[in-house]
């Protein structure tokens, strides 16, 4: 049984199926850039299994969050940079 929900990038909803991860989401909406080093350069995921820490994005406020290793959930607010 398919069950897709909405959550929101960046301002702009967006709709999944359930198990997608929020890397995989914010690939699929064309989302290349997750993240700034601290020098400036772009960040997006790497490894896919948590290690790299390049994924990190802001997760209903928390930051610091680990988009490789996030499953959507049904209303999630998911900022980038």
């Amino acid at each position: 049984m398919d069950e897709r929900f909405e959550i929101r990038i960046d301002g702009r909803t967006y709709e999944v199926e359930r198990g997608t991860t929020v890397a995989a989401a914010l690939l699929n909406a064309g989302v290349t850039r997750f993240h700034d080093a601290p020098g400036g350069e772009p960040r997006a995921p790497l490894c896919g299994m948590g290690i790299c820490f390049e994924c990190m994005v802001r997760i209903n406020g928390e930051e610091g969050c680990l988009a490789c290793q996030t499953v959507c959930r049904r209303g999630m607010e998911v900022v980038t940079r």
